[in-house]
């Protein structure tokens, strides 16, 4: 067989294989939206399906064209040069690993869809750093993991089934031409169309850049949910690498000491003269506002999201606990409030560590453990006066929580194995064991700072409601009758209740001791349940930030605030310290106006919460009329996240 022969003939397979993994994505993707088509959104249409169905096409011509290049390489350029058949087994199995491979993403990108609202994206790069153990026990458990890839190994199985009867059809044999000059110009044709079809397939259905298709651009539907649809998981998984990519660089900002300057002049508010990233944050307290409390209690609740707490989802009564507690004439809320991040950690490294969340899990980076950053909670709290201790339901080890809170200058950690527990899931204690041995250790005259973060309202939810006294029927009788039978749901409101019990009750029992005491009670993240299966912005992403005690009252911080765990630490030592006091925060205290919080992906202002990567935008419950200067909104949040990139990656110095 003459090398053309081989050409022509090995193009072909390689166009079946294409054709057929193209046509497995647009299945998967029709799949995927039959399957959670309760997440469509009410106002969707038929022409919002088509349309992400068109665009998704488009975009998975890139994701097939990737085993087809391989194919073209690996098979029908070598087979030129080796002549052998063998490779032919070589394209079956090239392919046969990349439909595997998109099979068992499928079934793994349901239940990340249902936990996270979102297609694979930056979050999968958590679970490096989670505990191997527990994630595998959730999966199994909650998520049905051996079924699951039973499921994927079945199809797989049918799938290169069918891929290998269609290689071991009949390919078109080359037509004859008397003439030579006719035959160079079919061989330059065909050369030609595969040149301009991989350009096609490149961009997304377009043949050049200015019209191309990427998943920055895709978002073509008002509907997130179908948005996500056109993105199928190989696409997914270069967004998500792109994205931690950005991060890791700081924010997607590619920074150098010059750009530090005026990001730190911008948040200082006057011009830089120091060449330490520490002196930006350089802060003095304006005098106490309220009586310094004994004690003082930061509780970060587990998935301890704020959508409980609006009006609208009150006859749930499952955040009756904290809600009775917003009530009360000494306490404050702060509904425009974000977490620091989509995970436990970022919560844990802005309250411990006073920095933003910029993908470089401080909690892991070497810098962290050289000495506390100046921003860090406890060595301030102590030069006013306080033992500070760090609880955790779980285990000690996780995340390496107990060496990064401890580097981070906390006299004390305890975690699960240091109290009395009796029951709890594989992530730790149920909360109330957790707050009784915190209860019990203020027998001590000493004042403390506690940072207590609970781990109930977690995965696999294990806590037996039932004997806790949940009534499951009064909750399902609130809820929209198309979720009153759904019992996962149920399950996990549940657990919302019980954390939200817990605090109440432990807030209830240690004022009674001790009434000077200060509350701060916050979420670690949202973004786990809601009911409606297209949440808003503020539902799926806020948690409260509630501060009770003896002295507050709710004009002690503007309606016109906003924040996120980063603005924790500056508005205790406003309230607490006297005046001249100096520390360090990059956040501003909300005593002292701060008007724009955010997380890994979302902002929030008095007026306004939107997506950090999108031009959404929308009010929210609470929400005050303002002015949105969104370019200050997006300086703000790159400036902190430019200073917490530096500072962790690159240290002390501006060089």
């Amino acid at each position: 067989m003459s090398r053309w022969k081989i050409i022509f003939e090995n193009i072909q397979q390689d166009i079946k294989l294409y054709l057929f993994v193209l046509g497995l994505l647009c299945i998967l993707r029709i799949a995927f939206i039959a399957f959670l088509h309760t997440y469509l959104s009410p106002q969707s249409t038929f022409v919002d399906i088509a349309a992400s169905l068109f665009y998704g096409l488009r975009l998975s011509l890139k994701s097939a064209g990737i085993i087809a290049v391989l194919s073209f390489f690996f098979c029908t350029l070598l087979s030129i040069i080796l002549g052998s058949k063998r490779l032919s087994k070589l394209r079956f199995i090239l392919g046969g690993s990349y439909i595997s491979l998109l099979i068992v993403l499928f079934h793994a990108r349901i239940p990340f869809y249902i936990e996270f609202h979102s297609a694979f994206n930056q979050m999968i790069f958590n679970t490096f750093h989670d505990d191997a153990k527990a994630l595998l026990y959730t999966l199994v458990v909650d998520y049905e993991l051996p079924v699951l890839l039973i499921s994927a190994l079945i199809i797989s199985y049918i799938c290169c089934y069918l891929l290998r009867r269609l290689l071991d059809t009949k390919n078109y044999t080359e037509p004859q031409f008397a003439q030579r000059y006719l035959k160079v110009a079919f061989r330059s044709v065909v050369i030609s169309a595969v040149f301009m079809f991989i350009l096609f397939a490149r961009f997304g259905g377009s043949f050049i850049y200015a019209h191309s298709l990427h998943w920055e651009n895709a978002a073509v539907t008002n509907d997130d949910f179908l948005n996500e649809a056109i993105i199928d998981d190989i696409q997914a998984l270069y967004r998500a690498y792109s994205i931690q990519k950005r991060v890791s660089q700081g924010a997607g900002i590619s920074i150098n000491p010059e750009m530090i300057r005026n990001y730190g002049a911008y948040i200082k508010g006057s011009a830089l003269t120091s060449n330490e990233v520490d002196d930006i944050f350089r802060k003095q307290a304006q005098g106490a506002k309220i009586s310094k409390p004994k004690h003082i209690f930061i509780i970060i609740g587990e998935s301890f999201a704020q959508w409980p707490l609006l009006d609208q989802y009150k006859s749930l009564h499952i955040a009756d606990g904290v809600r009775g507690i917003i009530a009360k004439e000494n306490a404050i809320h702060v509904a425009a409030f974000l977490p620091n991040g989509a995970f436990t950690p970022m919560a844990v490294t802005a309250v411990a560590g006073g920095l933003s969340d910029v993908g470089l899990y401080p909690n892991y980076h070497p810098e962290s453990f050289k000495e506390p950053y100046s921003t860090a909670i406890a060595p301030q709290m102590e030069k006013l006066g306080y033992i500070t201790k760090f609880w955790y339901g779980g285990a000690s080890s996780w995340e390496r929580i107990k060496d990064f809170v401890l580097a981070q200058g906390f006299d004390h950690f305890y975690g699960m194995g240091d109290f009395e527990s009796k029951s709890g899931n594989v992530w730790g204690s149920d909360d109330s064991y957790l707050f009784n041995a915190v209860a019990a250790s203020l027998e001590d005259e000493a004042p403390t700072l506690n940072v207590i973060l609970t781990v109930s309202n977690h995965a696999p939810y294990t806590v037996n409601l039932a004997k806790e006294g949940f009534d499951e029927s009064k909750v399902a009788a609130a809820l929209p009758l198309e979720a009153r039978g759904d019992k996962e749901l149920l399950e996990r409101l549940g657990h919302y209740w019980y954390t939200d019990r817990q605090i109440a009750e432990f807030v209830t029992r240690v004022q009674k001791e001790d009434s000077s005491s200060l509350f701060v009670i916050t979420g670690d993240h949202a973004d786990r349940t809601n009911i409606s299966k297209t949440p808003t912005i503020f539902e799926r992403y806020s948690v409260p930030l509630v501060l009770y005690g003896k002295g507050l009252s709710p004009q002690m911080i503007s309606a016109k605030a906003a924040g996120s765990h980063i603005n924790i630490t500056p508005t205790l030592i406003e309230l607490i310290a006297p005046a001249g006091f100096e520390y360090y925060s990059l956040g501003t205290s909300l005593t002292k106006g701060s008007s724009v919080g955010f997380s890994h992906n979302a902002w929030i202002t008095p007026g306004y919460t939107g997506k950090l990567l999108s031009n959404s935008k929308e009010t929210y419950p609470g929400s005050v009329a303002e002015t949105l200067d969104a370019g200050a909104v997006q300086l703000t949040v790159d400036s902190m996240r430019a200073l917490s990139w530096w500072r962790i990656e690159r240290g002390k110095l501006i060089e």
